[in-house]
């Protein structure tokens, strides 16, 4: 009997365009076991998935993690599914910030503590991607269609969450579609043109309904921001920043 770990791993391989004798080489599997997951394993896999979504099988929720995860599926996420392909939820990352990375495979790691987490790499980023249909479960905003062409609203029990943890869902959020920069300015002064330099938080969204939803944890504690554009947000009084740098900080 081959563990679950095995049939996602071949999957895995498999969508990422290997032969069946490359995999079973790779993992020690007949090739004929590998055609077969190939075709119709996602049953078998299902079969031997534990009960482990905190919505379908009421199990605790990790929800300081989860605010977070939420934050970058709004952001930099996606979720796939298809007749002939099991359940992955994306998230993109940068190269450049591997500490983000990091925080965001925990993350995902956390709430689903039964599911793998891969690493799949593209030009100047990285995809990481985690099976299992429960996602859909946990992100009911999935749908057809780019998220700024669609309405995306929380379900109350999501809403209840980032109420209780604004701060981690507002860090997922610039952690994925936000960043942290010095802006500089120039000022008139007796002794001529001074220019000056101070910290700035933009966070950048096609979507209208993300945005808002950003701003609404914002208004929640109690931090000043405005719309230079339709699509960002800056945070860039003094005291503001400040309050953002607590929780936020720059990507690293």
């Amino acid at each position: 009997m081959y563990s679950e770990s095995q049939i996602s791993a071949a999957l895995e391989l498999h969508s990422a365009g290997l032969h069946a004798t490359e995999i079973g080489r790779r993992l020690d599997v007949p090739k004929s076991t590998v055609q077969y997951w190939c075709r119709g394993g996602r049953r078998e896999l299902r079969r031997r998935e534990p009960p482990s979504c905190p919505r379908c099988h009421s199990l605790p929720l990790n929800e300081w993690e989860y605010a977070y995860l939420l934050g970058g599926y709004l952001g930099d996420g996606h979720i796939t599914t298809g007749e002939h392909r099991s359940t992955v939820l994306w998230l993109y990352c940068a190269d450049d910030w591997p500490g983000v990375s990091a925080e965001f495979a925990a993350a995902m790691a956390a709430v689903l503590p039964d599911r793998s987490v891969h690493r799949s790499q593209r030009t100047g980023c990285h995809a990481l991607q985690s099976r299992s249909r429960h996602w859909l479960c946990l992100f009911p905003q999935h749908g057809h269609g780019l998220k700024h062409r669609r309405e995306i609203a929380l379900e109350p029990w999501q809403q209840a969450i980032v109420d209780e943890h604004p701060d981690r869902f507002l860090r997922g959020l610039f952690h994925s579609d936000g960043c942290r920069i010095i802006n500089w300015a120039t000022k008139k002064t007796s002794q001529g043109t001074k220019r000056y330099e101070y910290p700035r938080y933009m966070f950048s969204n096609k979507s209208e309904h993300i945005l808002a939803m950003c701003e609404a944890a914002l208004d929640r504690l109690d931090i000043a921001h405005r719309r230079p554009r339709k699509d960002l947000v800056s945070v860039a009084r003094r005291p503001a920043v400040g309050r953002l740098d607590e929780f936020v900080g720059p990507k690293y």
